[in-house]
């Protein structure tokens, strides 16, 4: 079984000043000792890229270079995999809007759950609870109580 990680669980292990910094390192470094694919998109990784070195979300970012060293360290991860589009994304994604119109930045999410629809993803680690309006996905907040 696969899962895949959406940027908010990367971005709240890159801020040391976050409260849900701990938390989410500590995830980050479970999913490392899992043997089950552990599912990324160019999408999420770039949106990791271009908040984490961003004064809109952190008070002092990342250097460019330290944010892509922590994308290396998942990417090396023997069990990672980064999800494509492929032929048919198109008809998935047509599909998922059909059901939840996008707008705005809601259009990221949708990429987001057809590329995972496509790939047979079901499970997402997110602190985003808009994700639960994608009946096909399991959307798990990595940082809620137990």
């Amino acid at each position: 079984m696969s899962y895949a990680l959406d940027a908010n669980v990367l971005l709240y292990a890159a801020d040391s000043s976050s409260a849900r910094h701990g938390a989410a390192v500590a995830f980050l470094n479970d999913c490392a000792q899992r043997d089950e694919p552990l599912c990324l998109t160019w999408g999420v990784i770039s949106a990791f890229l271009r908040l984490s070195t961003g004064h809109s979300v952190y008070a002092s970012p990342l250097t460019p270079r330290d944010a892509m060293e922590l994308v290396d360290e998942l990417l090396n991860l023997p069990q990672a995999r980064v999800l494509t589009e492929e032929p048919g994304f198109w008809k998935v994604y047509q599909a998922i809007a059909a059901d939840v119109p996008p707008r705005g930045k809601a259009v990221s999410d949708a990429h987001l759950a057809a590329l995972l629809r496509l790939h047979g993803v079901r499970t997402l680690y997110t602190g985003d609870a808009d994700f639960r309006r994608y009946g096909f996905l399991k959307p798990v907040d990595p940082f809620s109580a137990k």
